[in-house]
């Protein structure tokens, strides 16, 4: 198809465009032109618009790692996207040249279809087109995903699941990777599934582990995305952890487990087929009960609990009562031997590559 593309200013769109998040592995040198017939484009395409209003989302995550406060006027490189997410905007990876929705500060436009009650209106975008290269071809992210590599067998996957979205996962995730990094073993982090945004790849670097996740993998969300694509998007990113040098790597998939691709990945996909063992993240007791019963209907259970829950001593004891389950706080995670005591049998890897952290071997010994 012939793409009809209009001059525009390119050193506007590199020097004073504000470029998200799930941009950040585009080459920008690519760019050479606009298509201005934005309702042809499709998840994953890259879009120049301006903000004409703002309301819920204030800032732009950048490509660069900070945030940037918004003004009206802002001229900003965004992926079309969908969203899902219970406490925000479920919205659709749809756009009009008479307006579109800015679905999530990360860098996802679309059209809002759903909020939850506590949030503001989506703020407004106007989309002037979307990014074109010397063919005259619109720039999807996909383009610049990381090659396929498949998981060596010597990898420990453990995947990170949760009750609902805002139950705790990520905390879990990134103190997990970090305990098991500080008692020897080379970690990863993944984030698998879930809204293109930067706070959980920095927590996971925070924590002093390597982090990717599916935006590496070329997509800017994974709602709605085909499970084949969400597979292999977790088969490379897994993969290319284990090349470079991971022998444990711990996966995050994103909201609860009723939604949609999660539910998809608990019920038979490559993804939970290649799982050595699964942490769970819940805000209360009963959701650790409700959560256990779930994942028994799949023929899964838990090593071990966390989450919000474990903010409450009294809730933990309801849960461990409730569901016979260790429960970890986030302390006890970072904990070299408390974190040992609950994982080392889903362990491919018996001992680490690396000396533990010299306070915690005694510790780990008497574990």
């Amino acid at each position: 198809m012939t793409i009809h593309t209009f001059d525009f200013d390119l050193t506007m769109l590199h020097l004073n465009a504000k470029w998200a998040f799930t941009t950040r592995r585009v080459n920008r040198d690519d760019v050479t032109g606009l298509d201005p017939a934005v309702a042809l484009g499709v998840a994953g395409d890259l879009v120049l618009c301006e903000i004409t209003e703002i309301n819920q989302h204030q800032k732009i995550q950048l490509a660069s790692g900070r945030a940037s406060t918004s003004y009206v006027g802002d001229k900003v490189v965004l992926c079309i996207g969908d969203r899902y997410a219970p406490d925000q905007f479920e919205g659709a990876a749809r756009i009009t040249a008479n307006g579109a929705d800015l679905l999530a500060g990360g860098g996802v436009v679309g059209t809002m279809e759903h909020a939850h009650d506590r949030m503001a209106e989506p703020t407004k975008l106007r989309p002037i087109g979307l990014l074109t290269d010397r063919a005259e071809e619109v720039i999807n992210i996909a383009r610049y995903g990381l090659p396929s590599v498949q998981i060596p067998d010597h990898v420990t996957v453990i995947g990170v699941f949760g009750a609902s979205m805002n139950a705790g996962k990520t905390t879990a995730a990134v103190s997990l990777a970090h305990g098991l990094s500080r008692a020897g073993f080379s970690v990863a982090g993944v984030k698998a599934t879930g809204t293109g945004a930067f706070s959980d790849f920095n927590a996971f670097e925070d924590a002093g582990v390597s982090a990717m996740d599916f935006t590496d993998a070329g997509m800017p969300t994974t709602y709605r995305m085909p499970m084949d694509r969400v597979e292999q998007g977790f088969e490379t990113l897994v993969g290319t952890a284990a090349a470079n040098g991971a022998d444990i790597v711990v996966v995050e998939i994103a909201d609860g487990v009723f939604q949609q691709e999660t539910q998809e990945i608990l019920a038979g996909s490559s993804i939970c087929d290649r799982l050595d063992g699964i942490l769970f993240a819940t805000p209360d007791a009963l959701g650790a009960v409700g959560g256990a019963r779930v994942l028994a209907d799949y023929g899964l259970q838990p090593f071990a609990m966390s989450g919000k829950l474990t903010q409450s001593p009294l809730a933990m004891m309801e849960a461990k009562r409730a569901t016979g389950i260790p429960q970890l706080s986030r302390l006890d995670l970072c904990t070299p031997s408390a974190v040992m005591a609950v994982a080392r049998d889903v362990l491919r890897v018996s001992k680490p590559h690396k000396a533990a952290e010299p306070l915690e071997i005694e510790q780990m010994t008497a574990a």
